[in-house]
């Protein structure tokens, strides 16, 4: 799939990428996430639960965090997040309460994802705000980082 981006000069979703490949070098679940403003990346982050020891430490809240932090504020009102994998329930909780604006991902997970399966909580009536919504953008090449990642740890490898 071919996808413009709403900006000409960056490829947020290849950042998200750069971040989920970092995340496999430090044997955590491959998933980046990148939070856009006026287009140009105001965060990037990888899963760090592993790391900080934190079952919090997603992709997606961490971004949210920086970003929040960047941006001196508690609301991404005019922010894009741009993740390389369906946001589990507790991400798309945390993406609502930050009123990002859209969200952009790779994969979809029908196992633990909670925004196009499982609870789906942007559909919930409970949910304060919904973004945006557009999966599968380089779909293919995230899976694949995801089934490799496991196949190795499978194999010994990670």
């Amino acid at each position: 799939m071919s996808v413009r981006f709403p900006f000409d000069t960056d490829d947020p979703l290849g950042h998200a990428f750069d971040a989920a490949r970092h995340a496999a070098l430090e044997g955590e679940v491959p998933v980046g996430a990148v939070v856009v403003l006026d287009g140009r990346v105001v965060a990037k982050a990888h899963n760090r639960p592993r790391t900080l020891k934190d079952p919090t430490a997603h992709a997606e809240i961490l971004a949210i965090r920086a970003a929040c932090t960047a941006l001196g504020t508690e609301r991404l009102t005019d922010c894009d997040l741009y993740v390389t994998l369906e946001p589990c329930p507790m991400c798309a909780g945390a993406i609502s309460f930050a009123r990002i604006r859209r969200l952009y991902f790779g994969a979809y997970d029908p196992k633990g994802g909670g925004v196009e399966h499982g609870p789906r909580v942007f559909n919930q009536p409970t949910c304060h705000h919904a973004p945006e919504v557009y999966g599968g953008f380089r779909e293919a090449e995230a899976a694949a980082l995801l089934r490799g990642f496991f196949q190795a740890r499978r194999d010994g490898e990670g």
